[in-house]
C-alpha cells in the first residue's frame, strides 16, 4: 500500500470486531510504527503497551465507560511522560499524537480497523488512571489513549470531509474558511 492510500483508507471505526486474534508480530509492527514517530527534542516521551490477553482485556473494559471497542481482540494503550524539552516547553502531546497517527496508519496497512480513544479516558473521571493501575504502568507515565485493534465486522464508512479548497491554500490566496 502506498502511504497516501493508507492515509485515505484510515477512518475511525467504532463498530463491532471479528473475534480473530491479532498476531503478536502485527502488534509489534504497530508498536514499532508508533515508536518511529518524531519526538520533540528527541525526548521520546511516548510509551506503548499492547494488550491481547482476554482476561486483562475484560478488566480494562470493565472500567471503560461508555464502552468503546469492547469486541476488539487487542488494544494498544498509549502512555506519555510530561518531560520538558527546553525553556519549560513540553511536547508530550505532539509526541504521542504523532505516534498514534503512525500506529493508525500501520493498523490500516495490516488490514485492521481502529479508533483513537482519548477524550473520555482523560476527562475528570480519570478512566486512564484506572486502566494504568490494572496494567501496572510505571510511575511517571500517564495512560492517555487506547486504540482497539481488530478486523472490522462491519463496513468502515468514511466521514464527509470539507473540500481541499475550503481548508487549504497557497500563499495569500486564502478564502474565508467555512
Amino acid at each position: 500500500m502506498e502511504v497516501f492510500e493508507a492515509i485515505e483508507a484510515r477512518h475511525s471505526y467504532r463498530g463491532k470486531f471479528l473475534p480473530n486474534p491479532v498476531p503478536r508480530e502485527d502488534l509489534k509492527k504497530i508498536m514499532e510504527a508508533g515508536l518511529a514517530a518524531p519526538s520533540g527534542c528527541n525526548k521520546q516521551t511516548t510509551g506503548i503497551i499492547a494488550v491481547d490477553d482476554r482476561e486483562l482485556m475484560k478488566k480494562l473494559h470493565a472500567v471503560i465507560q461508555p464502552p468503546v471497542g469492547e469486541t476488539a481482540p487487542a488494544m494498544i494503550c498509549v502512555l506519555t511522560q510530561r518531560i520538558n524539552a527546553y525553556r519549560d516547553k513540553c511536547f508530550a502531546v505532539q509526541d504521542y499524537s504523532a505516534a498514534i497517527e503512525n500506529m493508525l496508519l500501520e493498523i490500516v496497512e495490516l488490514g485492521y480497523a481502529s479508533v483513537w480513544v482519548e477524550g473520555h479516558i482523560t476527562d475528570d473521571d480519570r478512566i486512564g488512571d484506572r486502566m494504568a493501575e490494572i496494567l501496572g504502568v510505571p510511575e511517571g507515565y500517564e495512560l492517555v489513549c487506547f486504540l482497539p485493534v481488530g478486523i472490522a465486522a462491519e463496513e468502515v464508512r468514511p466521514p464527509k470531509k470539507k473540500g481541499f479548497e475550503d481548508r487549504a491554500w497557497f500563499n495569500k490566496e486564502s478564502k474565508k474558511i467555512k
